[in-house]
């Protein structure tokens, strides 16, 4: 016959009584880790670069910037003479396909932050990392970086193939290539924030992005219709602190001959978008998720 084995030993249970308690504690065999910011920026990393619309919208702003900074550059090469391009700033060509890239930067930071209310999502995002200033945070960092970055390539492959396209035009100084390409990309990466946070004020989309829409265009074509002499100061402002007037001044091409200069339209774009993130984030704090 043979010899009956002791009872293998078994793990302590999980839910255990405390010395002097009447009631059972569970104590979980998951480590508990307090989250930190730079948890938040991980998970927002891996959010923008596995969903489908950050590379539609992204491959479709390089597609514009891109291509259409060639096409008028090839264009105006062809078509004009060198007398013609003499004292123009060959990198100016470039701001015709950044004024419709600028709305994919906008779609991309709106739905960072509005889609995941639309989805629910973000019942989720909020249970595993409750600091939603931290959330918010991270989600314009990952953005800010992306949109940044793809910009800076996009403007400066644009800006490299105006110069060598236009023979007739003058070199650009340091202080033009500063301005058309690391200038203009803040620019265009502050205006994809102030987008992101308009997605969080109204969680809404299709809205968001159909007034991010109107603050780039409305104020142009606005002006363009104010006829009357009494609306003159009105129509004037209108067109020196539009976004189109604002992206030329980047290049020293301004519609107007007084208004923003130099890199003002960059610092009344950071304060805009930091006014909006105050917004965005005192809401965010009161309101339910």
């Amino acid at each position: 016959m043979s010899t009956p084995q002791p009872p293998m030993p078994q793990a302590a249970p999980a839910w255990q009584t405390d010395p002097g308690s009447a009631y059972p504690t569970y104590t979980s065999p998951i480590p508990v880790v307090r989250t930190r910011l730079g948890h938040a920026l991980s998970s927002e990393w891996t959010k923008i670069r596995s969903v489908r619309s950050t590379m539609w919208t992204l491959g479709v702003f390089v597609l514009l910037v891109v291509g259409i900074g060639l096409l008028v550059a090839a264009l105006v090469a062809a078509n004009s003479g060198t007398s013609e391009l003499n004292g123009q700033n060959p990198l100016s060509f470039g701001v015709f396909g950044l004024l419709l890239g600028s709305i994919c930067l906008m779609t991309l930071g709106v739905l960072t932050t509005a889609s995941e209310y639309g989805t629910g999502m973000i019942r989720t995002t909020m249970v595993a990392c409750p600091s939603r200033g931290r959330v918010l945070a991270a989600k314009a960092v990952v953005f800010f970086a992306v949109a940044f970055t793809v910009t800076l390539v996009s403007v400066g492959l644009v800006a490299f193939a105006d110069v060598a396209l236009l023979d007739g035009a003058r070199t650009p100084s340091g202080g033009e290539w500063l301005k058309g390409t690391l200038g203009i990309s803040l620019y265009l990466a502050l205006l994809g924030l102030l987008s992101l946070a308009l997605g969080s004020i109204i969680r809404h989309s299709a809205g968001a992005i159909t007034i991010m829409i109107g603050v780039v265009l409305a104020p142009l074509v606005i002006a363009l219709f104010m006829f009357s002499d009494s609306l003159d100061s009105v129509r004037k402002a209108l067109f020196e602190y539009s976004i189109p007037n604002q992206l030329s001044v980047f290049y020293s091409n301004s519609l107007t001959s007084s208004g923003p200069s130099g890199w003002d339209p960059l610092w009344i774009m950071a304060g805009v978008t930091a006014a909006a993130f105050a917004g965005a984030y005192l809401l965010l704090e009161r309101r339910d998720v």
